[in-house]
């Protein structure tokens, strides 16, 4: 009897692991509204110097106070970081037309003086009513402190992944993830009433790092709470709510136009999170490896009574639960470290082209999906067409990992999705419409990217190095988000650099990932020598076919039938 096999026997797939499940996805929902949240509050509303303080305006309407203070640029607009040293009071006596003329000429000469926006901004609060680039002016000079405020919680992102993965494998899933639900609400309560912008940063990396505790705790209870042929589409749930997630974001910050009340928003609800936390079950699997055999047995019949099957939870005790994972605890018992994920030349292969693409996936994701401003269309439908085009390419990618491999499937994705985004520096920027279909194809790709790199990395790994290994992707990926916002200033210098950047990384990794071994249809390795001598077995023709995914316990079996691809 394995751990499967008591699963099985406390009701399976029973009511316990729905409403478990259920509960446990609620939280997935807004987590991806924190990672995108920079698009609504640090919104870049439009703006131009404030007309001279010691100079009265009474007799000027708006328009002739603009048309006096602030010169034009290349494109015609107000200019947003300099006004005229002195009012150009000769231009309120021209009519519109030989105004905006008059204008042009004299800032084409030499004898119109300029000089930076000493009195402040005044700002067009048409789409939203306050972002923390009017409150706090980061605009001009400061103009690099909203990717940077990005690149900050991004690196509370990187360090929750080391910390809380620790803390949870050590002290248990279940508390991790209460201590993770009343960080991720407090400090987003904090950050919703932060006085500057410092304290903003501060409470964002600690939103941050609860993110990562509560992603990484709630995968692993879901997980470790349900039968093995349901992980697929479990698996599949857990990431439609993100996708699902960014669909929400843009209808509350539709409705929600005050940046400090759309992060209270998206704050609150991890207060219910966190009660809802403490009906939780910790993991019975968790518990037995860590010698609390007689705490994993109590569990185990709690389930079993929840799911009506009493009397088949009484049946367990703890020398039937330690019978049932013996093979388990008998492996956790060896001492492993992040170096063995470099000691055979397979294994320094595998991760350095892992590495290569959960690195490459996540910048370019987060390079598109976090300036949407730059694509000139309406921001929120641009999110709901970001968060929409998922649903299509997850589904796309499941089924070509399915039939044609995880090797072809990563690499082609990665190919694909980078080209569309190089495109874009041959389009002129005045095609918004052909921009947008270009950018919202290339970032589909790479969130189908997402969904084969977690399921090719936990079938590369061996089970020994297996979490140390996924580990070791997910943080050079956390390290290349943060890079990602930083990506976006070198256009102020040459204005084609980032998209290079974004489309070229994909492309890159692509490549490299040609030079994974393919898993489909191949037994997942126990052992580093497993990895060595590991050969792709092709799938079998027969009705009955079999892949294997997740752990070495994952397998899902699927029949060919007329009425198409079914899991059974």
């Amino acid at each position: 009897m394995a751990f499967a096999d008591l699963l099985e026997q406390v009701g399976s797939m029973g009511r316990f692991q729905v409403l478990h499940v259920t509960l446990l996805c609620l939280p997935l929902l807004l987590l991806t509204s924190h990672n995108l949240l920079q698009n609504f509050v640090a919104m870049v509303p439009p703006h131009h110097c404030s007309p001279h303080s010691n100079l009265s305006w009474s007799q000027l309407d708006p328009e002739q106070l603009l048309l006096v203070t602030v010169p034009l640029d290349p494109a015609g607009k107000p200019q947003r970081c300099q006004r005229y040293a002195t009012p150009q009071w000769h231009l309120v006596d021209r009519n519109g037309s030989s105004a905006v003329e008059e204008r042009a000429e004299d800032e084409e000469g030499l004898d119109v003086a300029l000089q930076g926006c000493t009195d402040g901004w005044s700002y067009n609060m048409t789409e939203r009513t306050s972002t923390i680039i009017s409150d706090w002016d980061l605009v001009c000079d400061l103009r690099s402190y909203k990717q940077i405020g990005q690149t900050i919680y991004m690196g509370g992102v990187l360090v929750g992944a080391f910390v809380f993965g620790s803390l949870s494998d050590r002290y248990g899933r279940r508390i991790v993830l209460i201590i993770s639900n009343l960080l991720m609400a407090v400090s987003g309560t904090c950050a919703a009433f932060s006085p500057s912008f410092p304290l903003f940063c501060l409470f964002r990396f600690v939103c941050g790092t609860a993110l990562s505790g509560v992603g990484l705790n709630t995968f692993t209870l879901t997980v470790e709470w349900i039968p093995t042929r349901v992980r697929t589409v479990t698996g599949m749930m857990l990431g439609y709510c993100f996708t699902f997630g960014q669909l929400i974001l843009a209808g509350v910050a539709y409705f929600v136009r005050d940046w400090r009340w759309l992060t209270l928003a998206m704050s609150l609800p991890f207060y219910v999170f966190l009660l809802i936390s403490w009906w939780f079950h910790e993991s019975s699997r968790w518990l037995a490896l860590n010698n609390k055999p007689e705490q994993a047995v109590k569990n185990l019949r709690s389930v079993a009574r929840f799911n009506g099957r009493r009397e088949e939870g009484e049946k367990i005790d703890v020398k039937v639960l330690q019978e049932s994972m013996e093979k388990e605890i008998s492996c956790s018992q060896g001492s492993y470290s992040v170096l063995d994920l470099f000691r055979t030349p397979k294994m320094r292969l595998i991760t350095i082209c892992l590495s290569a693409v959960g690195l490459s996936t996540n910048f370019a994701f987060y390079g598109l999906a976090m300036d949407l401003q730059k694509f000139g269309v309406d921001i929120y439908l641009m999110q709901v067409i970001f968060g929409a085009v998922d649903i299509p390419a997850k589904l796309i990618m499941t089924v070509c990992m399915s039939y044609i491999g995880r090797r072809p499937s990563q690499s082609g994705v990665l190919i694909i999705g980078g080209i569309p985004i190089l495109i874009n520096i041959l389009v002129p920027h005045d095609q918004n419409t052909i921009r947008t279909c270009l950018a919202v194809f290339g970032k589909g790709c790479l969130a189908a990217s997402f969904t084969c790199c977690h399921l090719y990395s936990g079938e590369l790994y061996p089970t020994i190095v297996r979490q140390k290994g996924m580990g070791w992707v997910s943080i050079t990926a956390r390290i290349r988000s943060m890079l990602a916002p930083m990506v976006q200033l070198t256009g102020d210098y040459i204005p084609w650099l980032p998209s290079l950047i974004y489309g070229g990384a994909p492309i890159l990794s692509g490549v490299a990932a040609i030079f994974l071994p393919e898993t489909r249809g191949s037994h997942l390795p126990d052992t580093i020598q497993d990895v060595a001598e590991r050969q792709a077995q092709p799938l079998r023709t027969s009705k009955n076919i079999k892949c294997c995914l997740g752990d070495r316990r994952t397998c899902v079996f699927f029949m060919v039938s007329s009425g198409g691809l079914q899991e059974g």
